[in-house]
Order: C-alpha cells, then structure tokens, then sequence
C-alpha cells in the first residue's frame, strides 16, 4: 500500500518549500522522511538527491535536518499555527567540490543557483563589492535573457534586489549608479542559455571563502572559541572572529571516524601514529547536525574518487547528449538569427533607399513641373511681344504715310515749308526711334525662342531621368521590400508626370509627336515595372528562415569546434574578469564610506593585500603533517 494519502482523516498535510515553488502534499502517518523526500525529488524532476535534504524547525526553535529512516511525525516537527500543516524547506545539504564537473541535471545546478544567490544577497555568504556586482548582472541575464538594447529600459533593474544589503550600504551610491555598473556587466556576457549563465553564476560563487562551508561554534581543550567548518573537502578551523580564513584544515581522506560523547567529539585520524583530533562543541542539539554532515560529506568525498556508479555514467550520458542538441539548436538559432538580422537590414536598407529615390523623382516632378511653367511663361511673353511689334508696324507704316502726304503738301504749300520740315525731322527721328525698338524687340524675341528651345530640352532630360529610374527599378526589383501596391502608386505617379510632359506648344508638330511617343514609351515602361513587380518574391515581415539539415560529421564538428571556442573564451575571460575586477574596485573605491566597513570586508582586504585566496590558504595549510596540524589546533 502507497504512504501517500489513503484515509483522508489520517492523512498528514505536508508543505515543502524550494525556493521557485511550494508543494502540498498528504502523507499517511507511517510515511517515512524517505518516502517524502523520494516524493518531492519525483515531482520536480531530480535525479542527483544526494545532494539534498529537507530541512524544518523543531518543537524546541531548533534548525534540524529530516531523518530518512524515522517516521515524518515521530521527528518533532512544528506543526504550522494557522493551518496546522508540516512544513518543510527542501534545500542542498551537501555541495560538490567543483560544480562544473559534478552537477549533471539542469534542475540540480538551478536549485543550486537559487539557493546560493539567496545565501549571498542575506550575506550568509560574504561577498566581495565587485565580485556582487559580476555576480547580479548573471542573475540579471538569468531573468531577463541576453541584453538586448531594444527591450532594456533605465531603471529595469532598480526594482529587484541584486546586491547585498552589506554591499550598498558601504558605499555612497545611488541606485542608477549601482545599476550601471551591473548593465555594464550585463552587455559583455556573450548570448548563452539559462543552465549556462546559473553555471558561470556557480563557477564564481564556488570561490567564495564561505561558499560550502557550514559553521559550528566549538572549543579546544583550552577553551578557546572557534569555528568548525563542515565542507565538501575536509573540516576547517577558523577564528571566532574569522569566518574567511582558516586556521587549519583536515581532508576527508585524513579521517578515519567521527564520533562524538555528550559534548566531546573524537576525531580518529587514518594515521595511527597521530593523537586523535578533540573538539567541544556548546549545544548538545548540534552534536548530531554535525555529525551527519561528516558522514554525508565523508561518502561523498570518497565517492568522487571512485569510478561513475552505471546511474551516474548514464545520466552523464544523457546531460551531454541533451547538451550537445542544444548547442547545435544553438548554433541554428544564431545563425537564423544573424539571417534574419541580416535581412530586417537589407530591408531598412532598401526602404532607405526607396525612400531617397522617392525624393529624387519628387524633386524631378516639381523641376518638370517648374519647366513647363516656365515654358508657358516664355510662350506667352512671346506672344506679346510679337502682338507689340505687329502694332508697331503698323504704327511705322502710318507714320510713313502720313510722312509721305505731308511732303506733297510741302510741294503744294511753301508757305508751310518751315513747319513741314519740323515736323519731317520729327517723324523721321520717332521713326527711328520705333526703328531701333523694333530691332530690340526682334532679339528679345529671338532671345526667347532660345529659351524656350533650353526649357524642351530641360523637359526632355527630365523625362529621361524618370525613365532611367523606372528601368533601374525594374532591374533591382527581386531584391528590394517594394509591395505591390507602392509599385501602383509609382506607376500612377510615373503615368501623371508623363501626362505633364506632354507639350502644350502647338507650334511644332512633330516635337509633339516626338513626346508624345516619349509618353507611349514611359507607360509601356511602367507597365512593365509593374509586372516584374508583381513576379518578384520580397522580404515580408513572415520571414522564416530555412532548415539547416546537418549530418552526423558536421553536428560532430559544430560540437567540438563550440567546445573549443567555449574553453578559449573562458581562458580569456578569466584574466579579463579579474582585470574589469580591479578596475570596479578602482572606481567604487571612492565612493567607499569606511565606518560602514563590516569585520569580514577588512579582513578581505587584508587577504587581498596579502595576494591570499581560498585555495592557496588551503593548500599552504594542508602542507604541513597531520600530527603538527592537529598540535596547532590544540594550542590555539
């Protein structure tokens, strides 16, 4: 019979918590820790449960971890006040020593992530200011994806909470200043996945002095306080001021059996020739948290440095197969996207240049357009002055014969002679005069017929140059973004600018028919353009890239080659890291309020000034013989 859930009135109501979701579930009352745990791990998914554990608060306030092999009830688990129900927090009891070789399940590494990121920003962790800062722009990327400069918006970040509170506290700086700094971060991180980006996020976060490490307070023989710290590797000594650097250190494979007797704990090292390694621990409650963690951390240990177990190799198996599928889905994407991309700017390009093209032939029309009014300003000049000079002749020929009379008057009328002679010269000098205006008018109108000859070919070239477009937009039609009913409406304009270029002049039949044929022509070339226009495919804004079908040789190459660019990237991103490191601490230095310095920042910088780090603290310690260690410990 199944423990879960048979009689509703015996059933126990159960909540587990991670730190995505929560899980209800109803238990029968002989339903063990271990049929719990096996029952949250089978709902979301998790297969690596060694890591693992379920943690809950006790009927006496205490943190404790559930026992596998004890029944769910018998285990003094606090009932909830309001809803009377059990709760408890499914959280990582045991870390790996390097996560990018042991998380195998995307599911493991991204509870993982959530717990640490959880565990540094309420500063259960320690976190170096510039380390937090690298550290939130992968939580960011987690959350929001790749940067991508169209969708982030100022002040995106500013709502959620990134950094530790220790962190922003210690520095005079606004929220937006914080922010940019995190965006620059941000917009440097190559496209990767979620797994991936919660994998760098873990890979930085395991160099972290507290990261792994579970601290309890103990003493020597000389009652000195200290720190034990339970890790993946070993159990680590520390100052009681000191959480950061360890005094000494005992590996896993050093110890033979843990045990402990009221408060006394005896470690027995694996060389019998060195004492055995006592500590005292301050709360009998502890004792077995303690003592657990040793042995779950000690299997462990030990089991890394055997060969896969047939479950492990399998799983393996398929994380890298599962691996390798999505790199290549990767690779496709990225180069459906660098595609696409390519094609959204040949498409802006094009639009671009339509657009320039519109103007130009805009700017044509209006100088056709100016070009025949000008013309028809020209003709009608032109027929005043020809309607003047005819009056003019006339006014010419009158004078001549009333000149005429009045010399056959002066044969006639002597007496007259004086008056007639005046009035002669007279009439001769305004004939003259209408003379030399007549001549002015006849090269002013010979001056206008020139012009206007200048404007008909002005207006032919014009109509040439529209022609000339029509045809290289006919060429060019297969690779632009043109739909077919821009194309109409460039007909209909190219009709209409042909319908205007057709001459009004009726003085010479056959430029009329020349122009007329240019119209015939233009129209014929239009209705062309329209047609190659409609046969044409275009980018429409449904673009759907084509499948790329690989074969097994090249997904092999896509992979390998990935995998290489990948290691290269790390190893040139590494020292780049550590350099964009130094500048931010560089330039948030400033800004640095020192009172607000917690212990552990001075002691960071201290280890920073001295060129410490977490493993070359380890590894001088544990340079040293085990039997001077353990004397070390005993006179602290």
């Amino acid at each position: 019979m199944s423990p879960f859930g048979s009689k509703k009135n015996r059933s126990l109501p159960v909540r587990v918590s991670t730190f995505d979701s929560e899980l209800e579930f109803k238990l029968e009352p002989r339903a063990s820790g271990q049929d719990l745990f096996d029952l949250v791990c089978r709902t979301i998914g998790l297969r690596e449960s060694w890591y693992f554990g379920l943690q809950y608060v006790d009927t006496r306030n205490n943190v404790s971890w559930l026992k596998m092999d004890k029944k769910v009830k018998d285990q003094r688990v606090e009932l909830h006040a309001n809803n009377n129900i059990y709760v408890f927090s499914f959280y990582a009891k045991f870390f790996p020593e390097n996560v990018s070789e042991e998380l195998i399940q995307e599911i493991t590494q991204h509870l993982f992530f959530l717990q640490v990121k959880q565990s540094i920003l309420s500063m259960d962790i320690y976190c170096r200011p510039e380390a937090s800062v690298l550290l939130a722009s992968y939580a960011v990327h987690v959350q929001y994806g790749p940067y991508d400069y169209e969708t982030y918006k100022d002040g995106m970040l500013a709502g959620g909470e990134l950094l530790p509170k220790g962190v922003t506290d210690q520095y005079q700086m606004t929220p937006e200043m914080w922010e940019e700094r995190i965006k620059t971060w941000y917009m440097d991180h190559e496209p990767m996945t979620r797994d991936e980006v919660e994998m760098e996020y873990l890979k930085i976060a395991q160099d972290l002095d507290m990261y792994g490490v579970n601290y309890f307070p103990i003493t020597n023989k000389n009652k000195t306080k200290l720190w034990l710290g339970v890790t993946a590797v070993g159990l680590n000594i520390y100052d009681e001021r000191d959480k950061l650097t360890p005094k000494t250190t005992f590996q896993w494979n050093e110890i033979r059996h843990v045990s402990f007797d009221d408060k006394k704990f005896t470690i027995r090292l694996v060389d019998a020739k060195v004492s055995n390694f006592i500590f005292y621990s301050v709360d009998l409650h502890i004792n077995k948290m303690i003592l657990d963690l040793c042995k779950g951390n000690h299997d462990l240990y030990m089991r890394r440095r055997k060969p896969d177990t047939m479950e492990i190799q399998q799983m393996k198996a398929q994380a890298k197969e599962e691996k390798q599928r999505r790199q290549i889905e990767r690779k496709k994407f990225i180069r459906e996207k660098k595609l696409r991309e390519k094609a959204e700017h040949d498409r802006y390009e094009l639009e671009k240049s339509f657009e320039h093209l519109q103007n130009e032939m805009r700017m044509a029309s209006d100088a056709l357009r100016r070009s025949e009014e000008t013309k028809e300003l020209y003709f009608e000049k032109s027929r005043v002055n020809e309607e003047q000079m005819q009056l003019t002749e006339c006014k010419a020929n009158h004078f001549k014969t009333e000149m005429d009379r009045l010399r056959e008057r002066q044969m006639k009328i002597e007496r007259e002679k004086h008056d007639l002679e005046k009035k002669i010269r007279d009439a001769d000098f305004f004939v003259h005069q209408l003379t030399v205006e007549n001549d002015k008018r006849e090269a002013e109108t010979e001056k206008l017929k020139k012009e206007l000859i200048c404007a008909k070919m002005a207006e032919r070239e014009a109509t040439a140059r529209l022609l000339h477009f029509l045809n290289s937009g006919r060429k060019s039609s297969t690779d632009s973004l043109l739909t077919a009913s821009t194309v109409s409406n460039a007909v209909n304009t190219s009709s209409s600018l042909a319908a205007i270029s057709t001459p009004s002049l009726t003085t010479s039949s056959s430029t009329n028919d020349m122009e007329t044929a240019g119209g015939a022509e233009l129209t014929t070339s239009a209705s062309h353009y329209l047609v190659q226009g409609d046969n044409s495919s275009g980018i429409s804004d449904d673009f759907e890239p084509k499948e790329f079908i690989l074969t097994d040789n090249e997904m092999e190459q896509i992979t390998n080659e990935m995998e290489r660019n990948h290691l290269e990237y790390l190893r040139k991103s590494k020292k780049q890291v550590q350099n964009q490191l130094q500048t931010l601490r560089s330039e948030i230095a400033p800004h640095k309020i020192e009172e607000n310095q917690s212990n552990l920042d001075i002691l960071s910088e201290a280890q920073i000034k001295a060129g410490e780090n977490k493993y070359s603290t380890l590894k001088k310690l544990k340079s040293g013989s085990t039997k001077a260690r353990v004397a070390f410990f005993e006179e602290l």
